[in-house]
């Protein structure tokens, strides 16, 4: 982090947030012409690289893992506002946007942030190492939430189609959110050195300058934190402004409408990219894994109960249970992941393995 990042915010990052908030408000409920979408598509990608900012300027303050954690959280909290707004609006057409769009972020996450990570981390470094131990317990937690709560519901038979039963979902809901809420005890309190950079813990003369440069102060954090908030705010709403666009793009295509889930998820998920990104070409590999890993247990942990209360009162069917492809895709997933994760060491060929998968999802979500 810069003497500038630590010292006093850059001037650009003070200007980012409140410009693409007002481009925000501009094009709120707007058809997008040729200039409103350049503007929303520029202001959209500032406020990414902002957000990545304030995240770092507040993860120097708190220090690792809570860092991760905090962007992880409040991007999938963000997330999750927005899934429920959609499905309250989008009826019976809405019906799978829940399962679609947690799916799509732990594909996302696993395969398309992970493997970028390990491939350009592999690139500058060659080899890297991470603690075996946390990434494993995350990939543990992370299968169980997508088990309990997106395969199950496939093989249940209390209700028609791929639904839990009100009891079911309760359960599904509980369950997620007591798993999530353990791991996060353990992460940021019970063992928190798992989750450290392996240099930065043991081998303290090997850190970038940016870990000795002295920590902002609170006050800068705070305002960081708030204008963190703001940009993520800024992501969320444009990438929906630019849904119609690409809805209407979809539909010329002849591609499923899944597809506009896994596309706003991608731009949703852009800060957390660049963040592993950025960490992984510091050789701080184990800071990438937590945001991967940490952001698909939090789409999981957090997103479940939240449409277990929302259900409530959301009228229609609410579609959880996966497809025989995404059920495949998904073990492909976990079998490859504990193949990476179970030495401690990752190279260019793991991250190769990852971002094909990724390919795959992203090729059959257009053409299944």
């Amino acid at each position: 982090m810069t003497k500038l990042a630590v010292q006093g915010l850059p001037r650009w990052s003070l200007a980012v947030p409140p410009l693409a908030l007002v481009v925000l408000v501009l094009s709120w409920g707007r058809s997008l012409g040729a200039l409103l979408l350049i503007l929303v598509c520029a202001g959209l990608g500032a406020a990414v690289i902002a957000a990545v900012h304030h995240a770092e300027v507040v993860a120097h303050r708190v220090g690792e893992p809570f860092g991760t954690l905090i962007l992880a959280l409040a991007v999938t909290v963000i997330e999750v506002a927005l899934i429920v707004t959609l499905m309250a609006s989008g009826g019976d057409k809405a019906a799978s946007l829940a399962r679609d769009t947690v799916f799509a972020a732990v594909m996302i996450t696993c395969n398309g942030i992970l493997g970028l990570a390990l491939v350009v981390g592999s690139v500058r470094h060659k080899t890297q190492e991470f603690r075996v131990h946390a990434s494993g317990s995350a990939l543990a937690v992370m299968t169980a939430l997508v088990t309990l709560s997106l395969v199950l519901p496939t093989f249940t038979t209390s209700t028609p189609g791929a639904t839990f039963s009100t009891a079911q979902l309760a359960f599904a809901g509980v369950a997620s959110l007591v798993m999530y809420g353990v791991f996060v005890f353990v992460q940021t309190i019970r063992h928190r050195d798992y989750f450290l950079p392996v240099a930065a813990k043991d081998d303290p003369a090997n850190e970038s300058e940016e870990v000795h440069a002295e920590a902002p102060s609170g006050k800068i954090a705070l305002l960081s934190l708030g204008l963190l908030f703001l940009c993520l705010i800024s992501v969320v709403g444009l990438a929906k402004t630019v849904s119609p666009k690409l809805e209407s793009a979809v539909e010329s295509a002849g591609a499923p409408l899944a597809v506009v889930g896994v596309v706003i998820a991608l731009l949703v998920l852009l800060p957390e990219t660049v963040a592993a990104v950025r960490a992984a070409l510091r050789n701080r590999l184990q800071t990438s894994l937590n945001l991967a890993l940490g952001s698909a247990l939090a789409s999981i942990g957090l997103t479940i109960p939240a449409i277990a209360v929302a259900s409530i009162w959301l009228s229609g069917p609410l579609v959880l249970g996966l497809g025989g492809k995404e059920m495949v895709l998904f073990a492909l997933t976990v079998v490859v992941s504990m193949l990476t994760l179970a030495t401690g060491r990752a190279t260019l060929l793991q991250g190769a393995v990852h971002l094909m998968i990724f390919s795959a999802f992203v090729f059959l979500a257009v053409s299944p």
